[in-house]
Formats: structure tokens, C-alpha cells, sequence
């Protein structure tokens, strides 16, 4: 069934995910603060900033004003970076229709409140959006979805009509959409992969093998897992889309902006070098810095994450964090798993 429908985030991800809505028939716009950008969706239909030489649907329409774009909206869907998202929330909470769904795509923590995305959602819009949030996760690569790879992602809800409805409005052929209830383990893990993409980075960075490289991604999943389930999620989550799925493409890929963002650093840049080079959010930065004191908050213990702290924000060496990851004291392998899962 054909839905009116917003996507709140003209970046790729955004870019990206109202394309496959718009593929599916629904009537799509898209918001974006910068006029040069909503004018090129317009009027060229493309977006070459976020997504160079892809040609956009001509039926997806953009606009700067928020009031045009949330009128008669059906469905909401916030793509914005974790550090303005409430500031965007706030500002749209005033023109979104009292039956809209609400779901979002983002992969981080607020900075200042360490509170997950759908808890500012809860926070920000009133009591009786408070059942119809949802969050859309999973390994997904912008780049690749707008070419229509085959790409497979889940939707999260407790309300497992609302989890149904937002399903049926993204699935189609090259875009397959699983649901579940675990929203708490969906937005951890979308949010904690980005710090071990970084560690990937930069253990690629130091070449340091594949070796390393499987066991970061299986004791990161195992990090990722030991604070989830701390705050709430449950542990199968982790063996899903958003666990093993996210860890996999973004420790993996070259589209993966954390991982460029780590081996730049391993390469001797400093962190504002990094930053000012990519031009675009890396998610992961704030997240290690907010996971360092979640981590503390929940007595929940994770080298990984300890170590990319100490790299990002006290001028460790990344050889050095390495070494001191090698040289943890004798453990045994299945207590850890337990205390994990």
C-alpha cells in the first residue's frame, strides 16, 4: 500500500533509504538543512556529495522546510547524526501527525545523556507516539544500496504491528527486512560496531593480519554483546543482523567510514586531521568516548573499547594499545563467553 512519507536526513544513509521507499511506490520527501543540496536532489536528481554518480529517482521530491515535509506524513524516519538528532526531534515534534509511525536509522548515543536514540524519541515527542517508535538497523552500506545489491537489515519494535507496518514498507527485492522486538540490543549493537570498526581500521592500518583481524571482530562481538545485555537487550540479538551482520561489513568494507577513520589514525594522522579530512560524521569517535563511561556506569568490562579510547582522547600509539591487548592476563575463553552472553 502506497504510504506518504518523510525521511528526515538528506545525508547518504538518508539519501539511500528514501530511494528504496521510493522504489516501492510510496510518495517520498526528503528534508536536508543546506539549500544547494535540496536543490540538486530537485532539480539534477542526485546527491554527489554523499553519493557520487548515482542517478536518484526523479519521483523523490526534497525540501528545507520541515513543516512541508512532515505534512500528512504517514511514516517519520530520522537519519540525522546522534549529536543533533534531539535538536531536529524538538524542532519536528510540533508538525508530526498524531498517527505517524516513527523510526530511526541512527547508529549512536546522545554525546551528552549517553541515552539511546529511541529514549530521546520517547523523551521529545508526546505520549502517544511513545508505542509506534521503531529502529532500522543491520549491514547496510549506503553506496551499495542505491545500487540495488542485495542488502538485509531489521526493524525493531515493541510493538510488533508497528515492527510489521515499517517491514512491509521497506522490503522489496534487493532490500530484505527482518523484524524484532529487541529494540535495546538493535540500537546497542548499530552503535558499538563503530568502535570496532575503528579498532579494525586500525589494526589493518599497523598490518597487523587476519589473524587479528578475526579475533577483533569475535572478542568486539563479545564486548558488544557484555554491555547490551548490561543495559537490557537479549544476548541473540548479537548473533543476528544487527550483531554479527553490522560487525562483519563495517570492520570489512571499504565504504566503512569508521574503518578509514582508524587507519588514518594508524597512519600517524591526528584525530581532527582525520575529521576534517573525512568531511562527513564518523559515528564511532563519540561512541567510544560515551561506551568508555556506559562501560564504567554498567561495571561491565571491554579492553577493546578501553584501549580505542586511550588512542582517540590520551595520545596512546596505536602499537601500543596492541601490545597492551596481547599482554591481558590468562583467561579462559568459555568464562568469558558466559560473562558475555
Amino acid at each position: 500500500m502506497r504510504k506518504q512519507i518523510v525521511v528526515l536526513g538528506a545525508g547518504s544513509w538518508g539519501t539511500a533509504l528514501a530511494t528504496v521507499l521510493t522504489d516501492n511506490g510510496h510518495q517520498v520527501t526528503l528534508w536536508g538543512r543546506r539549500e544547494d543540496l535540496i536543490s540538486e536532489i530537485n532539480e539534477k536528481h542526485t546527491n554527489e556529495k554523499y553519493l557520487p554518480g548515482i542517478k536518484l529517482p526523479e519521483q523523490l521530491t526534497a525540501t528545507t522546510s520541515l513543516s512541508e515535509a512532515l505534512a500528512n506524513k504517514e511514516i517519520v524516519l530520522f537519519v540525522v547524526p546522534s549529536h543533533s538528532f534531539r535538536s531536529i526531534v524538538k524542532q519536528a515534534s510540533a508538525w508530526i501527525e498524531p498517527g505517524a509511525l516513527i523510526i530511526h536509522a541512527v547508529k549512536g548515543f546522545e554525546k551528552r545523556t549517553a541515552k539511546r536514540m529511541s529514549e530521546v524519541l520517547i523523551e521529545e515527542l508526546p505520549e502517544h507516539f511513545q508505542t509506534k517508535i521503531a529502529v532500522l538497523s543491520g549491514p547496510s552500506h549506503a553506496e551499495e544500496v542505491v545500487r540495488k545489491l542485495p542488502t538485509t537489515v531489521v526493524v525493531a519494535s515493541e510493538n510488533q504491528e508497528v515492527a510489521e507496518d515499517l517491514q512491509g514498507a521497506f522490503i522489496n527485492d534487493y532490500f530484505r527486512v527482518y523484524t524484532n522486538s529487541d529494540m535495546v540490543g538493535v540500537e546497542v549493537g548499530g552503535a558499538l560496531k563503530n568502535i570496532i570498526a575503528l579498532a579494525a581500521g586500525l589494526s589493518d592500518g599497523l598490518n597487523c593480519g587476519d589473524n587479528a583481524k578475526a579475533a577483533l571482530v569475535t572478542r568486539g562481538l563479545a564486548e558488544v554483546a557484555r554491555l547490551g545485555t548490561a543495559m537490557g537487550a537479549k544476548p541473540i540479538t548479537y548473533v543476528g543482523l544487527a550483531g554479527v551482520g553490522d560487525l562483519v561489513v563495517t570492520c570489512t568494507s571499504k565504504h566503512s567510514r569508521n574503518w578509514r577513520a582508524g587507519y588514518m589514525i594508524s597512519q600517524g594522522k591526528t584525530l581532527s586531521e582525520v575529521l576534517e579530512t573525512m568531511g562527513m560524521v564518523v559515528e564511532g569517535v563519540e561512541t567510544t568516548r560515551t561506551v568508555y563511561q556506559l562501560a564504567m556506569r554498567y561495571q561491565v568490562e571491554m579492553p577493546i573499547s578501553e584501549q580505542l579510547h586511550a588512542v582517540l582522547f590520551a595520545d596512546k600509539s596505536p602499537a601500543k594499545a596492541v601490545e597492551d591487548l596481547m599482554r591481558r592476563g590468562r583467561t579462559s575463553e568459555w568464562e568469558e563467553i558466559i560473562r558475555s552472553w
